[in-house]
């Protein structure tokens, strides 16, 4: 039971653990070499036949189809935004020119605006022009008084026959006040009128000059004409939008009559980041997220016109123009697919004897291994003799068998990463770490509330969230350096400075030694960091915990109308601290092992960690801990309340319970609640895992800047009640179980 075997050049015992010598440990890395491989034979009956014919030919003509399809489709897309682009323009001019050439009637009618001539004009006008709405002249402080210069001509029947009232006009020209006086000034500007209107309507503001006055042309009229024009395309769709941005037309008259804007549309983005100042029609490929999340490809086709800074703009999905080409692609699969076959068939006449009966021995093994029965027959039986791909995965899959042997006595996966990479030590030693032990309060009652509701399916429903809840606080133990030792139950047991290859041989030195100073002073470091990181670790935890108690409150609400409402429970915890030597390496037996710590400071964290309860805490420390940091961390009376600039963004904040224990060999001891690290980046922190990560608004307060102050602070937003420490006595509650008299 004493010999040793060596193992990265050191004595590690063997006894139990049953570790290989040597020569054994070879044969993990033992390769055979192939001497005539079975895949170049597959490869001249399948490559040729599969590969070769079908294979290239639905590639290629995937490729070049689809290419000659998006360009057929882009070509068709720019030709009817050329051609939508033209034709609005030319109605928007015909407008214009009407308007203008009656307004010039009604200046040199004789008699003025007023004449009979003049209404006899305007009646002719409006017969021709019955889409017209209105026709006003205003200046530019017309919208807050009316001049005697202002012309407002209202085609009567268009607001009679749409049933519209004629104060539309004056609600729509109140909120133009801006565009009137810009108008004025000597821009042409297109507005949508349509919802005050409630039909789909458009101002045009044309800058107007009469008797040297500079005044403002509106034309309002029904763009009715213009919908027809451009028309609803079962592919293409093309609308239009002004300067701002704003929708003027499009065939979802619903879109225009609520006043959409398409600032934030992503073909309106492109085209205004590409500094589109002229005339001419441009195309470029954009994508668009639907509520949820899918994202599609489009190409948009936009022109400006000659006026108004108004933009005709048309758009087609890139997915239902390569419809037609999927549809062939999806038939040369299927051809493609029915040849496979064929091949298969022949290629498993040839492979039957030589290949198909040994492949079924390696299932089975790997079944085996799967199902952890790494010491079945069925592996040692392995043929390793043949000289070729077979030969070699029977003598890996045996390779496989050693390695997982020795593998399967390890749980913890720092340890486990730490064997693959040769840095652990299998001697016991005696280190300095700090131990962490955590606890679900009440999980008792919760895991009978899982009974209650799910009955035989509890058993799932409390994995799937007792996995949920400890991968978070996992992640916040990995983050901080520490190592996961063990889980039993709902409770957690943590130690950080476990895999520090941190010798105490330095004690041994005389005190008149300079190396001893300067190893003891590293050693101190050490200490120190690891107590640092299991708080901030732990601290981290608080804020892992709210925003799964945030999630779980989600998800509880999401399920809550299904038959068999899923949920997850509200929880709180407990976590404990404390920092001292215990004795670490490989323990147990040769069926199960594991690398741990154990002694008396591992005994204390777990007290230390079971006395939150009385003490009205999440987070306590031990007065070893607190004595290891506070010089340098926490403001206190030995270090005058004051801590160096560069430990700042570590500061702990800390409150001693006012209630003392006996602690053997130590005497009268104080534990310190965790109140808070105000310095503590939440984001900076988490995104050492996760890049992408962003702290949840709603659980921010939970540490950091916007954390608590007090511990009362923490009791209230964690809701722990404040205890009566004058009824607390720590040294009964370190005994759990009371004989019955």
């Amino acid at each position: 039971m004493e010999a040793t075997a060596k193992l990265n050049g050191k004595e590690k015992p063997s006894g139990s653990a049953d570790l290989k010598n040597e020569s054994q440990t070879n044969s993990f890395t033992h390769t055979t070499q192939v001497t005539f491989p079975i895949g170049v034979k597959l490869a001249i009956i399948i490559g040729f036949i599969v590969l070769v014919s079908l294979g290239s030919v639905t590639v290629l003509n995937s490729h070049f189809i689809g290419e000659d399809v998006q360009i057929t489709a882009e070509n068709s897309n720019l030709s009817i935004n050329t051609r939508a682009s033209s034709t609005v323009e030319d109605k928007l001019s015909t407008v214009r020119s009407n308007v203008f050439q009656l307004l010039d009637l009604l200046n040199v009618a004789g008699g003025g605006r007023n004449a009979a001539i003049a209404r006899q004009a305007e009646a002719f006008f409006f017969e021709r022009n019955q889409d017209i709405a209105s026709i006003f002249i205003l200046s530019a402080d017309s919208i807050s008084r009316r001049n005697s210069t202002d012309v407002r001509i209202m085609n009567n029947r268009f607001f009679i026959s749409n049933e519209i009232d004629t104060g539309a006009m004056d609600s729509f020209l109140n909120s133009q006040e801006n565009a009137v006086r810009r108008s004025a000034g000597g821009e042409t500007i297109a507005l949508n009128a349509s919802p005050y209107f409630e039909m789909p309507v458009m101002s045009l503001l044309f800058p107007y000059r009469e008797n040297g006055r500079e005044q403002t042309c509106i034309i309002t009229f029904s763009i009715e004409t213009i919908s027809d024009i451009l028309g609803t395309d079962s592919v293409n769709t093309t609308f239009i939008i002004n300067d701002s941005d704003e929708l003027l037309c499009h065939p979802e008259t619903e879109r225009i009559l609520r006043g959409e804007s398409l600032k934030n549309d992503p073909l309106v983005i492109e085209m205004r980041r590409n500094n589109q100042n002229n005339n001419d029609s441009r195309q470029i490929p954009y994508k668009v997220q639907d509520e949820n999340g899918k994202k599609s490809r489009y190409y948009g086709a936009y022109e400006k016109l000659s006026f108004g800074d108004i933009v005709i703009l048309t758009t087609v999905p890139f997915d239902t123009i390569l419809e037609g080409v999927r549809t062939t692609r999806k038939n040369n699969i299927y051809l493609t697919c029915i040849v496979f076959f064929l091949s298969i068939m022949f290629v498993l006449i040839f492979s039957r004897l030589g290949i198909s009966r040994h492949l079924r021995k390696l299932t089975e093994a790997a079944d085996e291994i799967k199902n952890g029965n790494f010491d079945t027959d069925i592996i040692t039986n392995l043929n390793t003799n043949r000289r070729d791909e077979i030969g070699v995965l029977n003598q890996s899959t045996k390779d496989e068998r050693e390695f997982l042997n020795l593998f399967a006595k390890f749980t913890n996966r720092g340890v486990a990463k730490a064997i693959a990479r040769k840095e652990i030590d299998f001697d016991p030693h005696l280190k300095d770490v700090t131990i962490f032990f955590s606890d679900i309060r009440g999980f008792t009652a919760i895991s009978d509330g899982f009974k209650n509701r799910f009955a035989n399916d509890s058993p799932r429903e409390i994995i799937a969230f007792l996995n949920d809840y400890m991968s978070r606080m996992v992640n916040c133990i990995t983050l901080s350096h520490g190592n996961v030792d063990k889980f039993e139950g709902d409770a957690i047991m943590a130690v950080w400075g476990l895999l520090r290859d941190d010798s105490l041989d330095f004690e041994k030195l005389p005190d008149s030694d300079s190396a001893k100073k300067e190893q003891q002073e590293l050693h101190e470091k050490h200490k120190k960091e690891d107590a640092l990181n299991a708080i901030t670790g732990t601290i981290a935890m608080r804020y892992a915990l709210m925003k799964y108690n945030k999630d779980a409150e989600l998800f509880t609400k999401t399920h809550e109308n299904e038959p068999l409402a899923q949920y997850k429970p509200h929880i709180k915890i407990g976590c404990g601290l404390n920092s001292g030597r215990a004795t670490c390496g490989i323990m147990g037996s040769e069926d199960k092992m594991e690398y741990t710590a154990i002694g008396d400071a591992v005994n204390f964290a777990s007290r230390t960690e079971s006395s939150n309860k009385p003490c009205g805490t999440d987070i306590l420390i031990t007065e070893d801990t607190y004595n290891l940091l506070k010089n340098d961390y926490i403001r206190c009376k030995e270090n005058e309340f004051s801590i160096a600039e560069e430990n700042k963004p570590f500061e702990i904040v800390v409150e001693m319970i006012p209630v003392e224990f006996e602690v053997k060999g130590k005497g009268a001891q104080h534990f310190y609640g965790v109140v808070n690290m105000p310095g503590f980046d939440i984001e900076a922190f988490f995104r050492q895992g996760d890049p992408d990560f962003t702290a949840d608004k709603d659980c921010i307060k939970a540490v950091g800047a916007e954390g608590p102050k007090s511990l009362n602070e923490v009791r209230t937003m964690l809701g722990i009640p404040i205890p009566e420490f004058e009824k607390v006595n720590l040294n009964e509650e370190e005994n759990k179980i009371q004989v019955k008299k």
